[in-house]
């Protein structure tokens, strides 16, 4: 059984997608695209990740994964620093790896 989240406090899906979904007790969320630089970028981008998980009673400290695409992996450094204000302390395990495109020219 699944159930579908959304919420209207993080960018809706562009296409056949959801923004999250909740299935056995855990909860996939989508990436969006967001304007602006890589520090500007992976800061909305985790927020709006909060902001769906909230709307599905979560919050960061139940995260247990993570994947981060970025054009650049030069830029690891600063998205490192962005997401170490959102998940300190017991972290998710992550996986940040570079991809040569991202949707509608993102970097992050």
């Amino acid at each position: 059984m699944k159930h579908v989240i959304s919420t209207t406090t993080a960018p809706g899906a562009v296409g056949p997608y959801s923004q999250a979904i909740e299935a056995n007790g855990f909860v996939f969320v989508s990436g969006a695209f967001v304007p602006g630089g890589t520090s500007e970028q992976a800061e909305q981008s985790i927020k709006n990740l909060l902001a769906v998980l909230e709307a599905a009673g979560c919050k960061a400290e139940d995260v247990v994964k993570t994947t981060v695409f970025m054009i650049d992996i030069g830029d690891f450094g600063v998205v490192n620093e962005v997401y170490g204000k959102y998940f300190s302390g017991e972290c998710p395990a992550r996986c940040a790896m570079q991809a040569a495109v991202l949707p509608k020219g993102a970097l992050v």
